[in-house]
C-alpha cells in the first residue's frame, strides 16, 4: 500500500497546473487607456500574470495567461473597475489553456493605437463589416463574387492560410492601406470576406474598407483561433497552422499545439520543410536571414549558453518558456511515432 501510495505521489508531482490565457480586446471612444496603465500593472503583477496589454484612446487589445483564479479576477476588474466606465462591456475574449507558462514577463504598454493602421477613417467602435460565426464561415467565402483576404502578415500567412485565400504580402499592418489602393477596386469587389488571427485586425480592416466605399464587408468573428476551435477538422477550409505570438509559436483544428519553431536569430516562424532547408542551423540562422552575419554572431552566442546552461542541467536566463516549448513538442512527436508503430505492427 505504501508502495502505491509513493506512486501516487510521484505521478501528481509530476503534473503541472494547468495555465489559463485570455486574448481580448475591445474598441471604445474616449477609453481611459493612461489611468489605467498603472492599475493594470499592479493588478496583473501581483497575481503572477504575465503577458501583454496594449492600452490606447481607441481601446484595449491583451494576450495574458496566469493560474485560472488569476484570470478570471482580472477579467472581472476589467468588466467592473469605474476607470473603464463599463466601456469592457461587450468585449472579445476567448480563453485557452497551456500547461506551461508561454510568456516571460508583464507588459502593460500605452500606443496610439492598439492596432496599428494609421488611418483615422477606420473607427471600429463605431462601424464594421458583417460579424460571421465560424460555422457560417464555409458558406459565406463560397458564395458567388466573394473576394477572400488574409489581413495577416506575409510570415504568418507561410505557415498557413484558408484555401483560396488572397495573401496581400504585408510586412505589417500599416501595408494594407498600400494593398487595397493597389489590388481593390469597390466598383469590381463588391463583396470582400477578410480573417485574420482574432479577429482583432479584421475590425479595423473592415471599417477601413467600409471607409473606402465598398458595399459588403465580412469579417471572420473570433478569427482563425475560434474557426480552429469550432468547426471539425473533417469540414475545415483551413490549411496549414495558425501563427500566435507566444511561444507556441501555431496551433492547429482544435488549438492544439503546431509543429513550427522560431528562428531565433530572425523571428521568423519556420515549418518543417523551412528546418530542412540546407542553410538551416538551429538556434543559429535559418533562409530567411542566412546572409545577416551581426544575427549570426548573437544567435551563436546565445545557442552556446543555451548549451552550457543545459549541460549544468539548468534553463538559460530568459529561456525557459522557449525551452519548456521545445521539450512539450519533442514529448508529442514521441508520442506520435508511437502510435504510428503501434497501429502498423501486426
Amino acid at each position: 500500500m505504501a508502495q502505491r501510495t509513493g506512486e501516487l505521489i510521484d505521478n501528481l508531482q509530476q503534473t503541472a497546473p494547468s495555465i489559463k490565457v485570455a486574448a481580448f480586446y475591445k474598441f471604445a471612444d474616449s477609453f481611459g487607456f493612461q489611468r489605467l496603465q498603472p492599475v493594470l500593472a499592479k493588478f496583473c503583477c501581483s497575481r503572477n500574470i504575465r503577458g501583454t496589454i496594449l492600452l490606447a484612446a481607441e481601446g484595449i487589445n491583451g494576450t495574458v495567461a496566469g493560474h485560472p483564479e488569476a484570470i478570471d479576477a482580472l477579467m472581472a476588474f476589467l468588466h467592473a473597475d469605474p476607470l473603464l466606465e463599463g466601456k469592457f462591456a461587450g468585449a472579445e475574449i476567448k480563453f485557452s489553456i497551456a500547461q506551461t507558462m508561454p510568456f516571460l514577463r508583464m507588459k502593460v504598454r500605452l500606443k496610439a493605437e492598439i492596432v496599428t493602421l494609421r488611418a483615422p477613417e477606420a473607427d471600429p467602435a463605431r462601424r464594421v463589416g458583417t460579424h460571421v460565426a465560424p460555422q457560417d464561415w464555409n458558406t459565406v467565402i463560397a458564395g458567388q463574387g466573394v473576394v477572400l483576404i488574409d489581413t495577416r502578415n506575409d510570415y504568418e500567412v507561410r505557415l498557413g492560410s484558408f484555401a483560396g485565400a488572397i495573401d496581400p504580402g504585408t510586412r505589417n499592418f500599416t501595408e494594407f492601406k498600400d494593398f487595397v489602393a493597389e489590388k481593390l477596386d469597390p466598383r469590381r469587389d463588391k463583396r470582400v470576406a477578410m480573417f485574420c488571427t482574432g479577429g482583432i485586425r479584421c475590425e479595423k480592416a473592415s471599417s477601413y474598407l467600409l471607409a473606402q466605399g465598398f458595399a459588403e464587408v465580412f469579417h471572420l468573428k473570433g478569427g482563425i483561433l475560434a474557426y480552429l476551435e469550432t468547426v471539425p477538422e473533417a469540414h475545415s477550409r483551413w490549411q496549414g497552422e495558425c501563427f500566435v505570438f507566444d511561444e507556441r509559436v501555431a496551433v492547429t483544428h482544435g488549438l492544439v499545439e503546431g509543429e513550427a519553431t522560431l528562428c531565433r536569430a530572425c523571428r521568423q516562424p519556420l515549418s518543417g520543410f523551412d528546418r530542412a532547408h540546407p542553410r538551416y542551423l538551429e538556434g543559429v540562422r535559418c533562409a530567411h536571414c542566412a546572409d545577416d552575419s551581426k544575427k549570426h554572431k548573437a544567435a551563436t552566442e546565445r545557442q552556446r549558453q543555451i548549451a552550457l546552461a543545459a549541460a549544468r542541467g539548468d534553463d538559460h536566463l530568459g529561456d525557459a518558456a522557449a525551452l519548456t516549448a521545445a521539450r512539450n513538442r519533442a514529448r508529442r512527436e514521441a508520442l506520435r511515432t508511437s502510435d504510428r508503430r503501434r497501429h502498423s505492427a501486426p
